[in-house]
């Protein structure tokens, strides 16, 4: 990552959690900063600790996305019954709708 990066923008152009990205992160430094410490403490014999190790994992490319099903509502209201299928690539457009619909 780069200094001024946000975490969250770099977590959602790759499909990650912003939670996970920054727990990652978290773990990196202090795994760093515990081989820093390790180095110059005096050699002293130590149980062995488990070591995490990182698994690189390809990802498709930005514009490539995967197949997502689409959104299904289902409105009651009385006898009458209301059935909407909506791209979920416009979720957020069906959500705008939903609050219009139930104003």
């Amino acid at each position: 990552m780069q200094p001024g990066m946000s975490m969250a923008a770099v977590a959602m152009a790759h499909g990650v959690n912003a939670n996970l990205l920054r727990r990652w992160v978290r773990d990196a430094e202090m795994s760093s900063a515990t081989t820093v410490v390790g180095a110059t403490s005096a050699e002293t014999p130590k149980a062995q600790e488990a070591k995490t190790v990182f698994v690189p994992v390809s990802l498709p490319p930005l514009g490539q996305t995967a197949h997502v099903p689409d959104v299904r509502i289902e409105l009651r209201r009385g006898p009458i019954v209301v059935t909407v299928t909506w791209p979920a690539s416009a979720a957020s457009e069906c959500a705008a709708w939903m609050r219009e619909l139930l104003r």
